[in-house]
């Protein structure tokens, strides 16, 4: 029953029917007996800074935020974390006791946790080739950077785009043209998937990974489908294959513990519920 004593949070997004979060945050919120709810908030762009001063009003605890919305909440919140300015994204929103916004990425954090927990990669393994350069790769850039990846070649069919991603995030990133994709692969030891080539309604990703050392492991950010044809490939060939979904259950930690001030546990139990949804 929801009472004056309810925690509120939710996902701003448009359209926001799509979004797993509720899901997601909900099954935590049973789990441990929280008082709290977690709502799907779909809010047109040009309502958005309405939208998110008004949730201090509101009561709200804060938001995650979805697109198409991550970058113009960048510029609306009062204080953001660095990595977002890097990745000139935020997408999660905590009110603050002044009633200012604070916004940071977990994207990054979700990225490495999924990569971690799922396989026996480590930063330190060698070079990682990131396809695409659009607001999901920064996020990547940034947590491979980061953890102390020693090179990163980010591979896109726009070279200008590449190199500006490159710039904001810094670090030891090499852009390559998608006619160099079979050197970039060469000697790697992870490859990841940041384009939308794969995904539910969009052409399969089409690239040759001969070059690509059977021992890289190699994942996409997408999970719709959960077994892109990229990892379907991997697996054929031995290497090991990481699907997106937990980069989803696990960018979504950091939030929860911050708006209902509990440390959630990303487990197979919490995947079962959102692929049931």
């Amino acid at each position: 029953m929801v009472s004056g004593k309810t925690k509120l949070a939710g996902v701003i997004g448009w359209p926001v029917s799509h979004s797993k979060s509720p899901v997601l945050h909900g099954h935590w919120l049973a789990r441990y007996g929280i008082d709290g709810i977690y709502l799907p908030l779909a809010v047109q762009p040009d309502m958005l800074e309405q939208a998110l001063r008004a949730l201090p009003v509101m009561g709200f605890e804060g938001a995650n935020v979805t697109v198409p919305h991550k970058e113009t909440a960048l510029e609306i919140c009062d204080d953001v974390d660095d990595a977002a300015k890097r990745i000139g994204a935020v997408n999660t929103i905590r009110v603050r006791e002044d009633n200012s916004l604070y916004g940071w990425n977990t994207d990054c954090e979700g990225f490495r946790r999924n990569l971690e927990t799922e396989s026996k990669w480590k930063a330190t393994d060698g070079p990682a080739v990131v396809l695409g350069a659009g607001g999901a790769s920064r996020a990547v850039l940034a947590a491979l950077v980061d953890a102390g990846c020693p090179e990163v070649r980010l591979v896109n069919r726009t070279r200008e785009k590449a190199e500006a991603a490159a710039v904001a995030i810094g670090g030891p990133i090499q852009v390559l043209g998608f006619e160099d994709v079979a050197s970039g692969l060469d000697g790697a030891a992870l490859l990841v998937n940041t384009t939308s080539m794969g995904m539910v309604g969009q052409p399969p990703l089409d690239i040759d990974l001969d070059a690509l050392p059977k021992s890289a492991v190699v994942t996409d950010i997408v999970y719709a489908p959960l077994e892109t044809p990229l990892l379907t490939e991997a697996r054929k060939r031995g290497n090991p294959a990481v699907d997106g979904l937990g980069m989803l259950l696990h960018q979504a930690a950091p939030g929860f513990a911050a708006w209902f001030g509990k440390e959630p546990v990303v487990d197979r139990e919490l995947r079962d519920a959102v692929l049931a949804a």
